[in-house]
């Protein structure tokens, strides 16, 4: 069988956690976004900036939310490495309809964090739709996306 170059593959296929033993501890940092489109008659509730729905205070929410799902990583993707993050800061940035959270992670670690960014920013959409699902079910989260990645072997982004 031809080895796999996905590195949770081995050479027979079979799935298996990266080992990291051999590699150094460096400060890597990932920053991961996710966008919400709001229809019409969920954007017009939040017109006047206060960011209140029907199920409370939505953004500081879904900020909770992604900050214990990044932490949580490693309990919902298999063969991500436990880690102790030790920074997960969210920027928001609401343009008309447009939600995007920007969720960046930092470490000091052997292994990076962009699994964990990409988490805290999809369940963070994923909670604003929870939150404003009773005013429409025509919320779109799209666009989830690593916008940069450093410290380890490829830097990605800036």
């Amino acid at each position: 069988m031809k080895p796999s170059r996905l590195t949770h593959l081995d050479a027979s296929g079979r799935p298996g956690m990266v080992g990291v033993s051999d590699k150094a501890v460096t400060r890597r940092v990932a920053r991961a976004c996710a966008e919400v489109a709001l229809p019409p008659e969920v954007a017009e509730v939040f017109e006047d900036g206060e960011w209140h729905g029907p199920k409370g205070p939505v953004i500081q929410t879904a900020i909770l939310a992604g900050t214990l799902a990044a932490k949580r990583t490693s309990d919902l993707i298999p063969l991500c490495h436990p880690l102790a993050i030790e920074g997960c800061r969210f920027t928001v940035e609401h343009e008309d309809r447009l939600v995007r959270f920007i969720c960046e992670v930092e470490i000091h670690h052997k292994t990076g964090v962009e699994m964990e960014a990409l988490t805290g920013a999809a369940v963070a959409a994923l909670t604003l739709y929870d939150m404003c699902k009773a005013l429409s079910h025509d919320i779109e989260i799209r666009s989830v996306r690593l916008l940069a990645k450093s410290g380890g072997r490829r830097k990605v982004g800036s």
